[in-house]
């Protein structure tokens, strides 16, 4: 038995991942192609979702500590720091509430669940490339470009 070649051909038959995804002939290339130009989409869309859960998960952090009016600090500040003064006489906003144990627990079990579907299909889409099929390697790669185009700005909108 000779081993399988391990370099990159034109052919428009390959089988991805699973036996049932084989591929005979231009049509199901072009089909499979687009398939895996749209997972490596939602994966780059996965990235910036998990950077997002993560920055929401710090900024909930961070909004359980509470503001301390001028007046009210300990810190050996000057009488002039300590006397009502126009921004001092100015309503404040209401703390939020601090965020719950629960509420922190369910952030991080959607972060975990995120991470290992984004671990998942990025080892899917690797094992596609490895295929060693053209067609599908210029999918995964122009998958990436378009999904890093559409996600990443998204990312300083959030």
């Amino acid at each position: 038995m000779t081993p399988p070649e391990m370099t990159f051909d034109l052919s428009s038959s390959v089988t991805l991942l699973f036996d049932f995804w084989d591929v005979q002939g231009p049509a199901g290339m072009v089909l499979s192609v687009f398939v895996v130009l749209l997972l490596t989409v939602f994966y780059e869309v996965l990235k910036v979702w998990r950077v997002w859960l993560s920055s929401s998960s710090k900024l909930a952090r961070s909004q359980t500590l509470y503001a301390v009016p001028p007046s009210c600090r300990s810190d050996g500040g000057s009488v002039l720091e300590s006397s009502p003064s126009e921004s001092s006489l100015t309503p404040m906003e209401p703390p939020l509430p601090p965020t719950s144990y629960r509420t922190s627990w369910l952030l991080h079990v959607v972060q975990t669940a995120v991470h290992v579907l984004q671990v998942t299909l990025g080892y899917m889409l690797m094992l596609c490339v490895m295929s060693y099929n053209t067609w599908i390697f210029m999918g995964v790669v122009a998958g990436s470009v378009l999904g890093y185009f559409i996600a990443f700005p998204l990312l300083g909108q959030m």
